[in-house]
């Protein structure tokens, strides 16, 4: 919470978070749409970036549906706790069941980075360690950044989207990526 000097309100310092969505299941753009559109209920999120849609090929489990995937960046005035439990409760809230490790779901929302922040603990590692392997991640997210820096490798994500090994199939869906 912000406090006040000489008469000043002092704004809570904002983070940018970076977040991957997946959904292979039911109303795939709408669970998409529908969780970008929850975060930005609360007035301490504010969207900063969004990739367009990207259909996907499934990663680890190959028999399922393919995936929509889109990267989002938000500025946060939430810490990373708050801000992760938040997109635990909006995928909670679209009936996330995290039965099958790769798994079909009705919405996955990953965070990606959270600024620089490097964390390790059993339910939060930041970076997220799939980033540099994933090309469903890397396409959308080089798409509006590919400056940004892998805190942890040095690297910027256009440079590992260029040494990617992964050759799954990615397409961008530009006719699905409508603001939500």
């Amino acid at each position: 919470m912000g406090g006040f000097v000489q008469g000043s309100l002092i704004a809570p310092p904002l983070h940018l978070a970076t977040v991957s969505q997946g959904s292979n299941l039911g109303d795939r753009l709408g669970y998409l749409n529908g969780a970008v559109r929850r975060l930005l209920e609360d007035r301490r999120n504010r969207l900063r970036g969004m990739s367009s849609v990207y259909e996907t090929e499934p990663f680890g489990v190959k028999d399922q549906e393919w995936f929509l995937n889109r990267v989002i960046q938000i500025e946060t005035s939430l810490d990373v706790r708050a801000f992760f439990r938040n997109l635990q409760k909006i995928e909670s809230s679209y009936h996330r069941v995290r039965a099958k490790k790769w798994g079909p779901r009705t919405l996955d929302l990953d965070l990606l980075f959270f600024d620089d922040l490097i964390l390790d603990e059993p339910d939060l590692r930041l970076p997220h360690p799939g980033v540099p392997q994933r090309r469903f991640v890397l396409e959308p997210l080089c798409e509006i950044d590919p400056g940004l820096i892998h805190p942890v490798l040095g690297r910027t994500m256009g440079d590992l989207l260029k040494d990617l090994q992964d050759a799954s199939q990615v397409i961008r869906r530009p006719e699905m990526s409508s603001r939500p």
